[in-house]
C-alpha cells in the first residue's frame, strides 16, 4: 500500500463512524479517490493469499468507502444514446483504452474494475467488482457488489455473482482463476469457487448449500467452498421435517478436471465424461 493509499484508510473508517464528517472536504475527497483507484484496479476489495493455500484478505475501509461513495453522490440523469438512467452512480468510460470490450447493453458501474481482455457480454458488473483478465462475463450474467473474478474464468449465460457489500468486514463471491460456471448457476453469500472448477448448469451455492464430494467411500462436506478442479453439478439431500422427509438441494462434487489437457478441453472433457450440463 503506498503512502498516498494508506492516508486515505483512517479518513475513510472515521467518515464511517462519523457520517458528519463527509461534510468536510478532505473525508470527501478521500471516498472519491479511494472509489478512483478501485475503478482504475490499483485497490481491491479483498486481495488474493501470496501464498498457495493461503486465505484471501478482506479490505473493509475499502467497502466502507464504496458505501460512503452513495452518500457523497447525487442523483442525476444520464443519457446513452436513446437509453436514460436515473442514478448515482455513472457508468464506467474510456474502454477502449482500458482493453476492455462491453457489447450492447451490458453495463459496468465506475468503481468496477474489468483487467485488459476480459468480456462483458449484455450483462452488468457492479461497483467494487474485480474481473480478471481473459475473463467472459456471458449474456445476462450479473457480477455483484465487490465479487471478484479471476482470470480466464467464463461465466454463462444467466449467472448470478452475489454482491456482499455490508457488512464492510464480510468476505465477497470470490471465484478463482480458470472456473467455469455453467448457465444459471448462482453463487452468493461470500461463498469462493476454487481455481479451474466447473459448476454445472442450475448448481446454487449459498452461504447454507451443502457442497458434498462423493467421490470416495464416505461423504466429504465443504461450506461455503468449492475446492480448485472439482467438478459440480446440483443434487439433493434427504432431510426430516415434522410433515415428513424430503429432499433438499445441495451440491454434489462428482469428479476433478484432468490435469492432462489444456483448460478448453479439460472443461469439454469434464462435461462429457460427468454428463454435467451447461
Amino acid at each position: 500500500m503506498s503512502e498516498h493509499t494508506s492516508a486515505l484508510q483512517p479518513l475513510i473508517e472515521a467518515a464511517f463512524q462519523d457520517r458528519k464528517l463527509l461534510e468536510d472536504a478532505a473525508h470527501r475527497d478521500a471516498v472519491l479517490a479511494t472509489v478512483e483507484l478501485v475503478d482504475k484496479g490499483k485497490l481491491r476489495v479483498a486481495t488474493p493469499p501470496t501464498t498457495e493455500g493461503g486465505e484471501w484478505t478482506v479490505h473493509a475501509w475499502i467497502k466502507q468507502a464504496i458505501l460512503l461513495y452513495f452518500g457523497v453522490r447525487q442523483m442525476e440523469t444520464m443519457e446513452v444514446g436513446p437509453f436514460e438512467f436515473h442514478d448515482k452512480i455513472p457508468l464506467k468510460k474510456d474502454l477502449a483504452a482500458q482493453g476492455v470490450r462491453i457489447v450492447p447493453p451490458g453495463t459496468v458501474r465506475y468503481g468496477a474494475h474489468m483487467e485488459p481482455t476480459s468480456i462483458l457480454m449484455p450483462g452488468y458488473v457492479n461497483i467494487g467488482a474485480y474481473v480478471g483478465a481473459g475473463t467472459m462475463v456471458d449474456t445476462w450474467a450479473t457480477v455483484g457488489s465487490c465479487a471478484q473474478i479471476g482470470k480466464g474464468v467464463h461465466l454463462s449465460g444467466g449467472v448470478g455473482i452475489g454482491g456482499v457489500l455490508e457488512p464492510p468486514g464480510a468476505t465477497p463471491v470470490i471465484i478463482e482463476d480458470g472456473a467455469f460456471i455453467g448457465s444459471r448457476a448462482i453463487v452468493v453469500e461470500g461463498c469462493r469457487i476454487g481455481a479451474e472448477a466447473v459448476l454445472g448448469a442450475n448448481v446454487v451455492i449459498t452461504s447454507s448449500t451443502k457442497i458434498i464430494d462423493v467421490t470416495g467411500a464416505e461423504p466429504v462436506e465443504h461450506h461455503k467452498f468449492v475446492p480448485p478442479r472439482s467438478v459440480v453439478i446440483p443434487g439433493t439431500r434427504i432431510k426430516k421435517f415434522p410433515a415428513g422427509d424430503f429432499g433438499v438441494p445441495c451440491a454434489l462434487i462428482i469428479g476433478q478436471r484432468k490435469a492432462s489437457t489444456d483448460t478448453k478441453v479439460s472443461l469439454n472433457d469434464a462435461l462429457r465424461d460427468f454428463g454435467v450440463s451447461v
